[in-house]
């Protein structure tokens, strides 16, 4: 009978991963399961550590989860097999990959390794799905007031329309991304992006693939002096197509990416919020260039 550790994260999917992580035991008949609460582990890898090897570990959360999950580990091979279950609310990760919430749990390794890095107010990190900044930004940080003062549900959409009406301010902001720079004015988002979604269902770069073998990552920049015409496109960012509209919609792809507004306004990274940000850096992997590199020095053309 096969065993097996599940690092479980209370926190998700509003509160409700602390019993849906329990589907395990209805998916898995055969095996048996010890539950330990991630949020509550002080060193991940001495725990992973300490798991025997013919023990199987799950971690069951949402993209939040494996982005800590990620970070606890440095970024880093876990240096053995780890499954996930999705038990989040907005699992872009889930979507950009085609798994269904409450699918069996599948393995996470080869999603975690190579992994670009956001350097922002001080802090590093990893990132699994992209960072969102603008209204994005704008949208958790209102959410985050609403969960911290409400148990009900937090309507984005909602949120990001009564953004675009009222609330939220347009920016100046001056992009750059491997070496070239370009400058826009009224600017709505500017996130860079590993997979394709973010916001709980928003497909932000439909053509950017997180296993695309250079590495590199997608900044999409969308700007319009009407608000009236954003408010009509902006429907269209949760099937994708938003990028037909090139008039206001500009999408690069590359590894060195840094993005300044001309005020200070919230970021979000795989769904949490830094708040009173001026600027954002992100470094991804050159994978491409690594192993053209390996060839070159073995002779082989």
């Amino acid at each position: 009978m096969k065993k097996y550790s599940v690092l479980y994260n209370p926190k998700s999917g509003n509160g409700r991963s602390a019993t849906e992580v329990y589907n395990l035991e209805k998916l898995l008949p055969d095996a048996t399961f010890t539950y330990t609460d991630i949020t509550q582990i002080s060193d991940v890898p001495g725990f992973l550590s300490e798991i025997p090897s013919d023990e199987g570990v799950i971690l069951a959360g949402g993209d939040g989860t494996i982005n800590h999950f990620i970070n606890d580990i440095g970024g880093k091979d876990p240096g053995r097999e780890i499954l996930y279950f999705a038990t989040g609310t907005g699992n872009d990760f889930l979507n950009d990959i085609g798994v269904t919430h409450g699918d069996p749990p599948f393995r996470l390794n080869e999603y975690i390794i190579n992994l670009p890095v956001v350097y922002v107010n001080g802090l590093e990190k990893y990132f699994l799905n992209g960072i969102g900044y603008g209204i994005d930004g704008y949208c958790c940080e209102v959410g985050d007031r609403i969960r911290a003062t409400s148990n009900k549900k937090v309507d984005y959409t909602a949120i990001a329309i009564k953004g675009l009406i009222y609330d939220y301010h347009r920016t100046s902001a001056e992009i750059t991304i491997d070496g070239i720079s370009k400058s826009y004015k009224k600017v709505w988002l500017s996130p860079t992006m590993k997979g394709r979604y973010i916001g709980g269902g928003m497909k932000i770069a439909p053509q950017q693939d997180r296993n695309a073998k250079d590495g590199s990552v997608s900044l999409m920049v969308m700007r319009c002096r009407s608000k009236l015409k954003t408010l009509m496109v902006f429907p269209s960012i949760f099937k994708g197509e938003h990028v037909k509209h090139t008039k206001i919609v500009d999408i690069f792809q590359g590894h060195d990416v840094h993005v300044k507004f001309d005020r200070p306004t919230a970021l979000q990274i795989d769904g949490e919020t830094v708040l009173n940000v001026l600027e954002y850096t992100v470094k991804a992997p050159r994978l491409a260039e690594k192993k053209e590199i390996e060839k070159e020095t073995a002779g082989i053309v």
